[in-house]
């Protein structure tokens, strides 16, 4: 039994353009072609059809499709391609899901009478390091971190800058002053910007977990002293390197 383009089509539910379309890049070509131009279709193509159709449903890419029902060993390409893909969606329902959580807060000080700040809004906490945070750490304490500040209020977006801003301006003063990274000022210092770090969920520090914890702030040290970012932040690069070198110290003091 086979069936032309039309039929297929209708039984399918989907076009003949579709079809023929796919027939062009190789992912279900007829089982013959005849004579007159017409393209038919057995049970092998239908077979194949089904398979197309069910991954598409998925959102797979058609070019995925190709790869996975080609595969010399169908059934686990497909397993696999299919975890890929379910991952993707994964990322892209957590990207829907903060700027639903940006919409929702930009309703709440509409509603207050207040004036978001949309750079504030969209620009999270660590949104620009998000790929080093999630190789770091992994998605879940990128996502922790980023829902908790975008949980916060314009107010208290302001107020929290401002006092990381004045934990790195402190930074400068110690080294400017001439204090030593090991100088008990220096480490006092140091403590009070760990135990900020502690204070952002997803954050190994906020979990309580020391190893991590200690792996992370190593990890912002190399930071600080390497990232020309960081020493804007700080004001200087001599400020940020003191910082690196005190939070450094402090670890190795820490029980």
């Amino acid at each position: 039994m086979e069936w032309t383009v039309a039929e297929l089509a209708e039984r399918a539910g989907i076009s003949g353009r579709t079809l023929r379309h796919y027939h062009r890049i190789g992912l279900l070509p007829p089982d013959r072609v005849g004579a007159n131009g017409y393209r038919y279709y057995g049970p092998d193509a239908v077979a194949r059809l089904q398979r197309v159709l069910l991954l598409r449903d998925t959102g797979m890419p058609l070019v995925d499709i190709a790869a996975v029902l080609d595969a010399p060993e169908s059934p686990s390409a497909e397993l696999e391609a299919l975890e890929e893909h379910l991952e993707r969606l994964a990322r892209d329902r957590t990207a829907i899901d903060r700027r639903i959580d940006a919409v929702r807060h930009t309703i709440q000080m509409r509603q207050q009478g207040g004036e978001p700040r949309m750079d504030v809004m969209l620009d999270g906490f660590n949104d620009r390091y998000e790929d080093e945070v999630v190789q770091r750490w992994g998605r879940e304490a990128f996502d922790a971190s980023n829902r908790w500040w975008h949980s916060k209020s314009v107010a208290q977006q302001r107020e929290w800058k401002r006092n990381a801003e004045a934990l790195l301006a402190r930074w400068r003063e110690l080294q400017e002053s001439g204090f030593d990274p090991d100088a008990q000022a220096t480490q006092e210092h140091a403590a009070v910007h760990v135990a900020w770090f502690a204070d952002i969920p997803g954050t190994p520090a906020h979990a309580g977990d020391a190893e991590k914890s200690a792996a992370m702030v190593l990890g912002i040290a190399d930071q600080y002293e390497t990232d020309p970012a960081f020493h804007r932040a700080f004001g200087t690069r001599e400020a940020a390197s003191f910082a690196a070198d005190a939070l450094r110290h402090h670890l190795q003091q820490s029980p």
